[in-house]
């Protein structure tokens, strides 16, 4: 007997390398633009005396701007150390029973992380040929369910009715819908938090917001739900959420018109080079996202991700079943996409 018998052993979610020095970075799916130039003037105003008292448990100014914002109670908003956080809160409270939880085999590899972690059931739904979810499949016994709308890594976008669907026919299980991404395309499922007291509804200022380096996620659900998440996330830590977080959060919210003049840009982005790899021999099913989850049709997209690699040119690729020959590829800046475009053209000509 070893102490290592006792020791919990999982595997890790693996994230996106993090190159440093002047490279291009579209692994990550990180905003290319800055946060709003009110996030700059909330910190450099901020009165760092208050840094020696510990923050509001809630989330203070940060929940009550969201709730402003989202236009919902704040006793309706959870607010967490990015969106992984408050993922990582939701499954430890809501998949306690014995019943597996369900979620898609191509999503978001934290979800089997976590619940490997927290010792939770769980079942993987097979997304069908077009890399789509089929709303039948959620219609049967389970524990809880998450569906990550758009999805991650394929960018594919699901109605809102197709997941009230789902939702309306799983009164007994929480339904988590993960919108990290819904502000490139989507429409949220948030008005039905009012309609279904089992919905969460998770989100982040990792992506449309340009602050993935704050770490700030939240989640909107009916008051119960948000009290049985706080009532957990009490019992581990209580002081998750840091003043200078709160103040940036804050700021950020208070620019709604420089976040949706940045969401425009990584949209016609996206839009423009949808065509441009259509026209180099790339498939891709339609995104909703900051990302487009590419495949050629004759050459290996491993090769493809090597050889970006040499030129300082980061992409996404996973050895995994079903997703081994597509790259899931950023949305940068036009001008890194343009280098991005030089680059496959140059390849596919022969001439890198």
């Amino acid at each position: 007997m070893s102490f290592e018998d006792n020791i919990r052993k999982v595997i890790p979610y693996v994230p996106g390398e993090q190159p440093v020095g002047k490279v291009i970075k579209l692994n990550t799916n990180e905003n290319p633009y800055p946060p709003s130039p009110k996030v700059i003037q909330a910190l450099k105003e901020y009165d760092v005396d208050e840094l020696r008292k510990y923050p509001d448990i809630y989330g203070g100014e940060l929940r009550d701007e969201l709730a402003e914002v989202y236009k919902v109670d704040k006793d309706e908003v959870f607010v967490g150390v990015g969106s992984d956080d408050v993922l990582s809160v939701a499954f430890l409270t809501f998949f306690n029973g014995t019943k597996p939880i369900l979620f898609p085999d191509i999503t978001y590899s934290f979800y089997d992380v976590w619940a490997d972690l927290y010792r939770i059931p769980y079942k993987t739904i097979s997304l069908n040929d077009d890399f789509r979810i089929d709303k039948e499949d959620y219609i049967t016994d389970n524990g809880g369910i998450v569906i990550p709308n758009p999805n991650a890594p394929t960018g594919a976008l699901k109605s809102v009715e197709d997941l009230e669907y789902i939702i309306s026919n799983n009164p007994d299980s929480v339904v988590i819908i993960d919108e990290a991404y819904i502000d490139f395309g989507g429409r949220s499922v948030l008005p039905l938090i009012r309609k279904y007291d089992n919905l969460l509804v998770v989100q982040t200022f990792s992506k449309s917001r340009c602050m993935a380096g704050v770490r700030i996620g939240m989640a909107f659900g009916d008051k119960k739900l948000i009290k049985y998440m706080n009532d957990v996330k009490f019992s581990i830590n209580s002081y998750t959420m840091n003043r200078l977080t709160v103040a940036a959060g804050a700021a950020m919210l208070k620019d709604e018109e420089y976040f949706k003049e940045t969401c425009k840009k990584v949209i016609d982005t996206r839009e423009r080079v949808k065509k441009e790899l259509k026209e180099l021999g790339f498939d891709f099913p339609d995104s909703s996202s900051n990302f487009i989850f590419a495949t050629h049709k004759t050459l290996a997209a491993k090769d493809i991700f090597e050889a970006a690699k040499k030129k300082d040119i980061y992409v996404r690729w996973w050895n995994k079943p079903r997703i081994d020959n597509y790259l899931r590829i950023s949305i940068g800046t036009d001008e890194e996409m343009d280098s991005f475009i030089d680059f496959l053209r140059g390849y596919i000509n022969g001439d890198i």
